[in-house]
């Protein structure tokens, strides 16, 4: 069965001005994932996703990783109940 749900993720480390919000959109788009990455004042980066929870694990296994110039030292994973509210995955940029 495959049961919808969502993640708000908070990645710290070397994360900013290194392509990962780019990175993030890549791989959200190729899992087929919705939601949204969009970079912090404190240096994170946060990334709120949905839909299958597997699916979801896959790119928190990238988030980990992150581009070849990013340096992650944490990842944060709240899960949270499906919304639906996302029609796509986006950066945005605040």
């Amino acid at each position: 069965m495959n049961v919808k749900t969502g993640a708000v993720i908070n990645v710290e480390g070397v994360v900013q001005g290194v392509g990962y919000r780019n990175f993030v959109e890549e791989w959200a788009e190729k899992l087929g994932l919705k939601g949204y990455c969009q970079n912090l004042a404190d240096g994170q980066v946060l990334v709120e996703v949905e839909g299958e929870k597997a699916i979801i694990e896959l790119l928190i296994q990238q988030l980990k990783q992150g581009p070849r110039r990013a340096r992650v030292t944490e990842v944060r994973v709240s899960w949270k109940p499906y919304s639906g509210n996302f029609s796509g995955f986006t950066v945005r940029y605040s």
